[in-house]
């Protein structure tokens, strides 16, 4: 996952003495005792604490605690709190929206209409990495008391999903999460069809993500907060923020974005927190000498996706190393934060959201990336870890990384943050023409995402595109969420083409011209080409016998001069295909009429000019 490099006010904060930390500890432990019992008072009181609270965050209740647990918020709170259903899991199970607001709009036409900024915090999307859940709802508890971000309220709309990945969660047990501390039980990673939701934001094949991207469509959020338990190392770090916009996306809503994370961290920082601006994975796996590379996630994950939305996305790792206690007051914390930071600022950075949509309706003809990677340049960071060794497993054999947690240790540790664009692709002037026979295919993810398009009425023969041919299709040779991935090698090359009633044309003037981007793009990461979508254009059908091969080539060779020529220079200068029989005869099937002429073709054209009005 990618994220934002380490600015220079945050290294201070590396280098914090390890006493806060251990302050961290208690004080994270502390609160699970003391929140054992309400701090609201009068009846109905105990029906606002989760089972995490009232068992010391030991452990997590289960999926019908959502349920009640919402319905007692509203029943407490009708003024301030309403819950909705926005989808139906596979398993039959409704997925709960809590909408909590001071201003009454508890609607999304409301919110649009005031100038509201909204935001959406998801908790579960991991259903193992429960954190989310029982974070969001004591905040919740704190918030609506007044304990918590004094007055946010006022001025936002929050929209709490506690579990996205509902069916996931009911798949409870222990060791769900071997490389975790706490609760005892918890859900499990995938949905009930086997989905990782932070896998499937642009492909949205789930009925989980459908229902999510309803729900985005909908209320618009300004930001969108992911909850996760991050896996990996042992170390002293609690936490990782990471936002986008801030290396992809909107130029100007950037520094909205860094603006966002910085306070945030910061935030955490003065509670006791050792936050991190990056994802800490290593560049070698269980090497810690190896350092770390930040980058920028492609859009099947939360906060990549959101970026190409011209909104805020964050995401949120608690070390899974720390006891659950302590994972679930920094969440909480973080919540709190994002509150406080939004009713703050979230007025003025939405009219920055509104002012980079109307700067990606004017994309069109500019050069814009679709993938981001970090240079080899890298700086030397101090990073809190704690002492270790790397011997031979006498179980596994390999070479293994022992950490020792009672002696902790300052690494001196390479960190890779300079990032630039890895692919890029200039944007039709117009947009795109999807040729009608596929129109079926592609209209779905167009509505999913909310993009607009318009149906062609009638045939444009000879209409002036832009073709991509890829005869070299890299076909992957495992699936991958369901899907066999796909890679192609070529160019947008001028080529008339007959198109058929009932295209549709995606026009890049539009606020969501990156997704257009990201979907439409062949080699983009998360293209519907990319995953698979449209790989029958790239399946080769039809063929000739061998024998009939042979006859068209000679026949061919005595009617064309210049071919034979061809032919002839080709076996003494190429001897891979003189000794090669199949290419030799492919050399003649290739220009014979009965060649297919789609075979390569990706099924998506581009317009430099728009269709004309009347089709």
């Amino acid at each position: 996952m990618g994220a934002s490099r380490v600015p220079p006010k945050t290294l201070p904060m590396l280098l914090r003495p390890a006493l806060s930390c251990l302050l961290l500890a208690a004080a994270s432990l502390a609160p699970a005792s003391s929140h054992a019992e309400p701090s609201t008072t009068g009846a109905g009181a105990a029906a606002l604490v989760s089972e995490a609270e009232r068992s010391g965050f030991q452990r997590t209740g289960r999926y019908e605690e959502v349920a009640r647990l919402a319905a007692a918020f509203q029943a407490r709170y009708p003024d301030k709190v309403a819950v909705r259903s926005f989808g139906t899991t596979p398993e039959g199970r409704p997925m709960q929206l809590l909408v909590v607001t001071a201003t009454g709009a508890f609607d999304p036409a409301e919110a649009k209409r005031r100038g509201l900024p909204v935001v959406l915090v998801q908790g579960g999307i991991h259903a193992g990495e429960i954190d989310g859940k029982d974070a969001g709802f004591l905040a919740l508890r704190q918030v609506l008391e007044g304990q918590a971000a004094p007055g946010a309220l006022d001025r936002l709309v929050w929209l709490f999903v506690p579990v996205f990945n509902v069916d996931g969660f009911e798949r409870f047990g222990r060791w769900n999460r071997p490389n975790q501390r706490g609760p005892e039980q918890t859900g499990w990673r995938t949905t009930a069809q086997n989905f990782n939701l932070n896998r499937d934001y642009v492909k949205a094949d789930s009925p989980e993500m459908q229902a999510m991207l309803g729900l985005v469509r909908e209320w618009d959020p300004l930001a969108t907060v992911d909850l996760h338990a991050t896996n990996g190392a042992q170390f002293e770090h609690d936490i990782s923020i990471q936002v986008e916009p801030l290396h992809a996306g909107d130029p100007g809503l950037r520094e909205v974005g860094r603006a966002w994370r910085d306070a945030v961290i910061a935030d955490l920082a003065a509670q006791g927190s050792l936050p991190l601006p990056f994802y800490p994975s290593f560049v070698v796996h269980d090497d810690p000498a190896s350092g770390f590379e930040d980058g920028v996630p492609p859009p099947r994950f939360s906060h990549g996706y959101f970026q190409l939305r011209n909104r805020l996305g964050m995401l949120v790792e608690t070390h899974s190393w720390k006891p659950y206690p302590q994972r679930v007051r920094i969440t909480r914390n973080t919540i709190v934060s994002v509150l406080e930071q939004i009713a703050a600022h979230g007025a003025q950075w939405r009219r920055s959201a509104e002012a980079a949509d109307a700067r990606a309706a004017r994309l069109a003809g500019q050069a814009e990336p679709l993938a981001w990677k970090a240079t080899g340049e890298a700086r030397n960071v101090d990073f809190r870890g704690y002492a270790y060794t790397r011997t031979p497993s006498e179980v596994s054999g390999a070479l293994m990384t022992r950490y020792d947690e009672t002696t902790p240790q300052v690494w001196h540790i390479p960190l890779r943050d300079r990032i630039v664009p890895a692919i890029e692709a200039t944007a039709p002037r117009a947009g795109y023409l999807v040729p009608p026979a596929w129109a079926g295919f592609v209209q779905p993810a167009l509505e999913a995402h909310g993009i607009a398009f318009r149906r062609l009425q009638a045939a444009w023969p000879a209409a002036p595109v832009q073709a991509f041919r890829s005869e070299a299709p890299g076909f992957a040779s495992t699936s991958v969420e369901g899907r066999q991935r796909l890679t192609v090698q070529g160019q947008w090359k001028d080529e008339p083409r007959d198109v058929g009633a009932g295209a549709l044309f995606v026009r890049v003037q539009q606020p969501e011209a990156r997704l257009v981007l990201a979907l439409l793009e062949p080699q983009a990461p998360d293209s519907l080409a990319a995953w698979g979508g449209l790989n029958n254009a790239f399946e080769r059908k039809e063929y000739m016998e061998d024998y009939v091969a042979e006859q068209v080539a000679r026949d061919m060779l005595q009617a064309d001069p210049a071919l034979r020529a061809e032919f002839e220079r080709r076996l003494k200068t190429d001897p891979t295909f003189a000794a090669d029989a199949q290419a030799r005869l492919e050399f003649f099937y290739r220009r014979h009429s009965a060649w297919d002429e789609r075979y390569g073709l990706y099924p998506v054209l581009r317009l430099e000019q728009a269709p004309p009005s009347r089709r």
